[in-house]
């Protein structure tokens, strides 16, 4: 199983005013994964886009870069009424999970200590395993590992989580190089994030080109 490319309609960890248009060109690329973040766009505008991106078969992913309980169930309501199909990101709560259950919507939480926007992630590694373990036993759908913006050891980070979690890893934030998705290929979490490198042009000239050089680049033997 090759890992999925989820690609996000932001920059610096916000959804790009124009998602919708660019999503209208993009459409017919290889990616099934697409989603954005919780701001700034208002609730009408993420409706109408996510109902956009159901509609041409793409399954549907909202990212709340927020860490307090409240912001966090704000942004798993938001992801319900937008009828998206993942829920990633917020510092875990049990509460969030509940409603995510109840709402029937995948729950991918961040693990670690994490600060500012665009999102920098602290910690040590093992507690970062031992964290996922405590989620995956409460019944969460997978982890939301911001690898690349962590402030020691990227890799190591990434291989110990996808090998040791027991559960989907979405490696998000900063894969920004062939070099990066070579790395992901390697250790194969369930999948990745692009954002900002699209828009900054890292792998190709448009972004519709991009995402189907950096989907077939995952899908080869290379």
């Amino acid at each position: 199983m090759k890992p999925e490319l989820i690609v996000m309609l932001t920059h610096n960890d916000l959804t790009v005013e124009n998602a919708f248009e660019i999503f209208e060109q993009c459409r017919d690329t290889k990616a099934l994964y697409w989603g954005f973040k919780e701001q700034p766009l208002p609730i009408e505008e993420m409706q109408r886009l996510y109902a956009k991106m159901k509609s041409c078969g793409k399954r549907t992913v909202l990212e709340v870069v927020a860490y307090t309980e409240e912001e966090g169930l704000e942004g798993a309501e938001m992801a319900v009424k937008c009828g998206c199909d993942v829920l990633m990101g917020t510092c875990f709560h049990e509460s969030i999970l509940k409603y995510c259950q109840e709402h029937k919507l995948a729950y991918m939480p961040f693990v670690g200590e994490i600060v500012d926007r665009p999102s920098i992630l602290k910690g040590s590694i093992k507690s970062m395993v031992d964290e996922s373990e405590k989620l995956k036993n409460k019944g969460v759908s997978g982890i939301d590992l911001l690898g690349y913006r962590y402030v020691d050891d990227a890799e190591q980070l990434i291989s110990d989580l996808v090998s040791k979690a027991g559960i989907p890893v979405c490696v998000a934030g900063s894969v920004d190089s062939y070099d990066r998705l070579r790395f992901i290929k390697k250790v194969q979490p369930w999948a990745f994030t692009i954002g900002s490198a699209f828009f900054e042009n890292k792998f190709g000239s448009t972004i519709a080109e991009q995402i189907n050089n950096v989907y077939d680049f995952i899908a080869s033997g290379e």
